[in-house]
Order: C-alpha cells, then sequence, then structure tokens
C-alpha cells in the first residue's frame, strides 16, 4: 500500500518515521518540515491509497483529486478537518483513536492554570526588562474551575485538579451523570460557568454549535478576575472579542494554544500582557507525539493487513 504523511510533528520525528517505514517501505513523509498548503495537498498526496494527516483540511474538493485514496489515519484527535460525509460516500476509512494525547493537552491546560493564577508569566516577561513585580496572584487551591467539554481531555484535568481542592463545574452535550456523581462535580449551564468560574477552560470539539461559543457577551457575564482557557479549538473563541476583552479589563488573563487561522497573524491579541500564547503544542509532549503516531499507524497495517487477508 503507497502511503504519505502530510503532519510535520510526525514527518520530524525519526522513530515514527523508521516505525513507519518497517510496515511501508515505500512511505513518502513531508521532508520539509513545514505544513504543505491545502493548494498543494492534492499534489502530495497523488497515488496514495493510505494517508496520515494532523491537522490538514480533508474537504469533499480534495478528495475529488485522490481517486486512489482508501483510507485517512487521523495523527491527534479531533475529526473536524476531514469531511466524513464525503469519506463515506467514497468508501474511504478514517481511523481515528480518541484520547490518545489527553494527558499531554490536559497538562498543559494545568500548566496554564497555574500560570494565570499565580501571576508567572506576566512577571517572568516583566523581569526580563528588570522590572521587579511581586505580585504573586492568587493560590489555585480552593477555587471554582468551569470544564466545558468533558470528554478524554476533560476528565483527564478532573483528575489534575483534585490536589487542588478546587469546586470544579462542568458542562457537556453528552451524559455524564455518573462521572459527575463519582468525581464530587456539579453538572451546570454554561451560562451558570460564565457567571460563577474563576478558570473557564474549553475542551469541546469545533461543531456547528461550538464556533463562535464564547464571545463578548460570554466575557460580559465573566468575573472580572476570571481567566480562559482555550486548548480545543481556535474557532470555539471569538478572537477578536477576546482581544476586546482583555485590552478592557472585562476578564483578568487568557491562554490560547489554539487558532482560528494557524500560524495566528493578529498581532494585537497576541501582543496582549494578559494572554499566554503557545502554538498549538498542548498535544505535542514527545510522548503524546509517539503514542498519536503509533495509533496512525496501526490503523494503515490493520487495514492493509485486511486488504491482504
Amino acid at each position: 500500500m503507497k502511503v504519505k504523511v502530510s503532519t510535520v510533528a510526525f514527518s520530524k520525528n525519526k522513530y515514527l518515521v523508521d516505525e513507519l517505514l518497517q510496515h511501508f517501505p515505500l512511505a513518502e513523509v513531508n521532508a520539509d518540515g513545514v505544513r504543505i498548503p491545502d493548494d498543494q495537498l492534492p499534489g502530495f498526496f497523488s497515488g496514495a491509497e493510505g494517508i496520515i494527516v494532523g491537522l490538514e483540511k480533508i474537504s469533499d474538493q480534495l478528495l475529488d483529486q485522490l481517486p486512489d485514496l482508501r483510507i485517512i489515519a487521523k495523527y491527534g484527535v479531533g475529526l473536524d478537518n476531514i469531511d466524513a460525509v464525503a469519506c463515506k460516500e467514497r468508501g474511504i476509512k478514517i481511523g481515528w483513536t480518541g484520547g490518545v494525547n489527553k494527558r499531554s493537552v490536559a497538562e498543559m491546560a494545568l500548566g496554564f492554570i497555574l500560570a494565570l493564577c499565580r501571576n508567572l508569566y506576566t512577571t517572568s516577561n516583566q523581569l526580563k526588562t528588570l522590572v521587579w513585580n511581586k505580585s504573586g496572584g492568587v493560590q489555585l487551591s480552593g477555587k471554582t474551575i468551569g470544564i466545558i467539554g468533558v470528554g478524554h481531555i476533560g476528565k483527564d484535568l478532573v483528575s489534575l485538579l483534585k490536589p487542588f481542592g478546587c469546586n470544579i463545574l462542568v458542562n457537556d452535550i453528552i451524559d455524564i451523570k455518573d462521572f459527575v456523581e463519582n468525581h464530587g462535580l456539579h453538572s451546570v449551564s454554561k451560562d451558570e460557568i460564565y457567571r460563577k468560574a474563576d478558570i473557564i477552560s474549553i475542551h469541546t470539539p469545533l461543531t456547528n454549535e461550538t464556533e463562535n461559543l464564547i464571545t463578548k457577551e460570554v466575557f460580559a457575564c465573566m468575573k472580572p478576575t476570571a481567566y480562559l482557557i482555550n486548548t480545543a479549538r481556535g474557532g470555539i473563541v471569538n478572537e477578536a472579542d477576546l482581544k476586546h476583552a482583555l485590552q478592557n479589563g472585562l476578564i483578568a488573563g487568557a491562554a490560547l494554544d489554539v487558532y482560528r487561522n494557524e500560524p495566528p497573524d493578529d498581532a494585537g491579541l497576541l501582543s496582549c500582557p494578559e494572554l499566554i500564547c503557545t502554538p498549538h503544542t498542548g498535544g505535542n509532549a514527545y510522548e503524546a507525539v509517539v503514542a498519536m503516531g503509533l495509533s496512525a499507524i496501526s490503523h494503515l497495517v490493520e487495514y492493509n493487513t485486511n486488504k491482504l487477508s
């Protein structure tokens, strides 16, 4: 089976590339180390029966140009970039394993929470310019945390927060009654989370229902001392409204690892001193990179084995 890999993180990892070549000796990876533009994907994937993709947009129009394609293996989690309906119509299988990078993202969310609460990011940047700011922020212990989206990552964040004795409010569209009861959580509406939480962490997929979920109306409801964290998908938070909220003190700060356009180009937002911004690395801890890569390879191997048997 002819295999091609577009995602940069996989292609730069020698262990994963070597493992892939053990199963598919003629596999091609993205050796340039930069994300392939959408208009170049048809050429890169041409002739491939199996592909490994990260955040590349696999659209109906792209699939029209890939008549040989039989399976898409997802490196990472979240399928919002893959047109599942178009794949089904063409008989193209999607190989995906949920939660494979959950600890990596949950740890980043916890790191953001601690950095914002204890003023670590701001005072560190100030000290590099010889500003001696002794403001130590507030303790995380005992604070009210709102988690919107209680899937693999949201659940893992709950476990990481347990030692801090936080009051945890959760919201999800699926039934999480048993999880809530077993972990002493409070299942509430999003509006209650917006009003009551000291820190809000987003862990939902990007769908028609969650796009622009967090807007100026939400920021107006939040405490002026509250923090917002998004390690899920960029389109969930309206970035223009977040910039206005930060610049006008509607909330105390925010942390973003994801953006509507990546890389982002809104210098006004990125330069806000109250914003911690990272380049979509939440799921990129080394252990997570390996786990996601091996998962993607396993889907290709399983498909190829079944095809040959």
